[in-house]
């Protein structure tokens, strides 16, 4: 028998053994089997990328004043993946900057912590290995101090860097149109095909308005240098060497002068209605000329957007974007905000009841009321008896308007207005209204558009689906004899996905379900006034390279043609100018010198549910040849004519020089665009280019002759900016 000791002692030595062995075949492995990856990693670690950022491009106005520009300045950067190796976390070194910075330790914390789930504003958004800025346009002092003293700021670095600047006053009264930058995420970086390059300059993406839409041509392209090092980091050899290449240069058609006069005059109309309705806060306005361009769009309220490049405070944060059901003034209002029409929509009202087969020289009859079903449709112009088409647009009797959405809603299919399906047949009119442009995207080149609602008998289906039992829960909240919003949740529940003649009724005066944004309201005017012609909006012009030369001429593309015949659309333009000279609009427009600018226009109020009516305006001028077309919507404010009304008055004041104003362009006439020299210098322009005359001018418009109008502004001929 072998003593237990030995016994031991063998174990011990089989243990040994397989450690010697096992300790054999990791040697091996280490030493030769994996020779060829670590040869490979070698030779890569060999390699080093030497990144330089590009500049990025600037936005311009249609005279070649700077919108947006880049201006070098000294910034101050800290490293965090270096001060967090420190022993207290860089904790000292942060606040010896903060003193030096003249700042608050506590703002220069706020700055350099990074923005996660549960921190707030003000954070940073971008890498947290890339340097984070914490302040620009430094003092040289300052930045020598920085640099010199590197032993007591081994984390801090102060560099030369492209800076976004912004023209005052005219950025902030177009902040929503041109949107801000921030940094890039690594998402963005990803999908842009972008190496992150440590310069904070070139470490932004435009996340809104023009910044994000031409956020590719803007940008430019990243400098990338490959070299070979030995290992003691000396530069052996040159692999890759891509120069960087600024961005193009954007030239918009916005005309700087006329935005900031319409954006301080639609601020002015809601300081005006809110003397008489609290409730008016916010509102926009859109120019456009009739081939689809956009020279001015105006949000209020509106913000400085130079605040996102200095880091944003909690509480200016929650002022930005809103809180609860009010929106902030990062909203631009003009294509995301979805209001009302009110009688500004009879024109696609009438244009439907003609292509339905009603005539377009009858009478139709204009009582005090409209009568459903025991249910009475009043009208704010009294009874006036048996009145033409012409007439009810310039008294804007609704209820014409009632009768033609009613037997239209009549003749349609009443099987299908039980919306079971989405796939329900889209009612006659709803087709009309589609084709003016509405309930869907006018492709304007902005991210982001909201397309606003048309009632069709799928959208219904899927707003009663959505709401009956869940979202605003009609039928736990409806009583049948509550109060009035009870009733009104009651008989949702219970008839929500049926198409009923009083919605239809109510449609046809722009009220009820319909909701539009200002600037699909401004487009179907524009079609209303040019001949027929449906236009995307453009707001870029051209792109061109820092070396001045044209990249790209941007043109408002042709999307269709209005369900229209010209007949009835220069019927409805006559009318219109009989609005301003003797209808719901002719007191907005007393002492106007119609003799010498005839403006056709229609009012809206639209009446909405627990608020004030929202003002609306819509108008193109002159009315024979129109050059332009200006739209106001101001929600819970009053009528149109009283509140929107007299802002659009002033506008038409503002571009041709009228009741003492200085002319922002005079006779009409658009400022030649700028040009950039090989240097990269902008010329700036204020020579006038000549507008095309109507559709006569405008191929794309028909052949039909316009029905001839008085009190003209005498025209020239046509341009090429005009072209579309």
């Amino acid at each position: 028998m072998i003593p237990a000791s030995k016994r031991r002692l063998a174990s011990i030595a089989l243990i040994v053994a397989a450690l010697l062995g096992l300790l054999s075949v990791r040697l091996y492995d280490l030493q030769i089997g994996s020779q060829a990856s670590y040869a490979a990693l070698a030779s890569q670690d060999q390699v080093r990328e030497i990144v330089t950022p590009s500049v990025r491009g600037e936005i311009l106005d249609d005279t070649g004043q700077v919108m947006v520009g880049r201006q070098s300045e000294l910034v101050v950067a800290v490293n965090m993946a270096t001060l967090g190796q420190q022993a207290d976390g860089g904790t000292a070194e942060l606040a010896r900057l903060a003193g030096l910075l003249k700042i608050s330790d506590k703002t220069l914390q706020d700055r350099v912590r990074i923005c996660t789930v549960g921190v707030p504003q003000p954070c940073w958004q971008g890498s947290p290995y890339q340097p984070i800025p914490v302040a620009q346009n430094v003092p040289q002092p300052v930045a020598l101090q920085l640099m010199e003293d590197k032993s007591a700021f081994p984390g801090v670095s102060a560099d030369i860097e492209p800076v976004t600047q912004y023209s005052q006053p005219l950025a902030t009264d177009s902040a929503q149109m041109l949107g801000y930058l921030q940094p890039i995420t690594a998402q963005e970086l990803a999908a842009l095909h972008q190496p992150v390059t440590g310069f904070t300059g070139e470490d932004l993406v435009g996340q809104s308005g023009l910044e994000a839409q031409y956020e590719q041509q803007l940008r430019g392209t990243t400098g990338i240098d490959e070299v070979a090092v030995n290992a003691g980091g000396q530069v052996t050899s040159t692999i890759k060497d891509i120069k960087p290449v600024a961005g193009d240069n954007l030239i918009t058609s916005i005309n700087g002068q006329l935005q900031q006069d319409t954006e301080n005059i639609l601020a002015n109309s809601v300081h005006q209605a809110q003397l008489s309705n609290p409730g008016a806060r916010s509102g926009a306005a859109v120019v456009m000329t009739t081939t689809g361009r956009i020279v001015a769009m105006a949000s209020y309220p509106t913000y400085n957007p130079a605040i996102w490049s200095t880091g944003l405070s909690e509480r200016q944060y929650q002022r930005l974007i809103g809180t609860g059901n009010s929106a902030g003034p990062i909203l631009e209002r003009a294509t995301q905000g979805q209001y009302a029409p009110g009688s500004t929509w009879k024109i696609t009202t009438l244009s439907a009841a003609i292509r339905f087969g009603d005539s377009l020289y009858s009478n139709y009859n204009c009582p005090a009321a409209f009568t459903v079903d025991g249910h009475a449709f009043h009208t704010d112009s009294g009874s006036l008896g048996p009145i033409s088409l012409h007439e009810a647009l310039v008294v804007s009797c609704d209820t014409v308007f009632y009768e033609l959405g009613y037997q239209m809603w009549q003749a349609d299919n009443r099987k299908a207005d039980t919306v079971t399906t989405p796939r329900a047949p889209v009612q006659f009119e709803q087709k009309i209204e589609m084709g003016w442009g509405f309930g869907k995207p006018t492709g304007v080149d902005l991210p982001g558009e909201s397309i606003g609602t048309i009632p069709t008998r799928e959208w219904l289906y899927y707003f009663w689906k959505d709401n009956a039992n869940t979202g605003q829960d009609w039928c736990k909240y409806g009583r049948v004899n509550g109060n009035y919003i009870q009733q009104i949740e009651y008989n949702d529940c219970k008839f929500g996905n049926i198409w009923e003649p009083g919605q239809a009724i109510i449609a046809s005066i722009g009220q009820g379900y319909i909701a539009v944004t200002p600037l699909q309201l401004a487009d179907a005017y524009v079609a209303l006034a040019n001949g027929g012609t449906l236009y995307s909006p453009r707001i870029g012009e051209e792109l061109v390279s820092p070396s001045g030369k044209v990249v790209q001429r941007i043109n408002p593309p042709v999307v269709g043609h209005v369900p229209a015949s010209q007949r009835t659309l220069a019927y409805m333009r006559s009318a219109l100018q009989g609005v301003v000279i003797s209808g719901t609009a002719a007191g907005t427009f007393a002492g106007f010198p119609l003799n010498k600018l005839c403006v056709a226009a229609k009012t809206g109020t639209a009446q909405v549910v627990n608020s004030n009516d929202t003002s609306v305006f819509a108008s193109f001028a002159p009315c024979s040849h129109p050059q332009y077309v200006a739209v106001m919507m101001i929600p819970d404010a009053g009528y149109g004519a009283d509140v929107s009304g007299p802002g659009v008055r002033q506008i038409w004041e503002a571009i041709y020089g009228l009741q003492g104003h200085k002319a922002v362009l005079p006779g009409g006439q658009l400022p030649a665009l700028p040009h950039i020299t090989a240097a990269g210098n902008v010329v700036q322009t204020a020579a006038p280019v000549l507008l095309g005359q109507g559709p006569a001018s405008n191929p794309a418009a028909g052949a039909q002759p316009w029905v001839p109008l008085p009190a003209d502004v005498a025209v020239g001929g046509k341009s090429g900016r005009f072209a579309g």
